[in-house]
């Protein structure tokens, strides 16, 4: 449980870096995280490909947050 929390603050704070260049701060990075992670997962799924180590599941992550970050900006533009 300690590793899936760090996992998704480490996962939305690289996202929000490489999507806009900065932090969004703990919370909000780890909010981030979780729906990252749980959409990259159900993305990969639909590819066939899965997450099998630590570091998969960070990638996993961070795509799918970024995938978040930039759904979230069309909608509010």
């Amino acid at each position: 449980m300690i590793v899936g929390l760090i996992t998704g603050i480490l996962a939305g704070f690289v996202a929000s870096k490489l999507f806009d260049g900065e932090g969004k701060g703990c919370i909000v990075n780890l909010v981030l995280g979780i729906i990252g992670g749980a959409l990259g997962g159900y993305v990969f799924s639909l590819f066939g490909l899965q997450a099998y180590s630590w570091m998969g599941e960070l990638v996993v992550a961070v795509i799918g947050a970024m995938l978040f970050l930039l759904i979230w900006n069309k909608l509010l533009k």
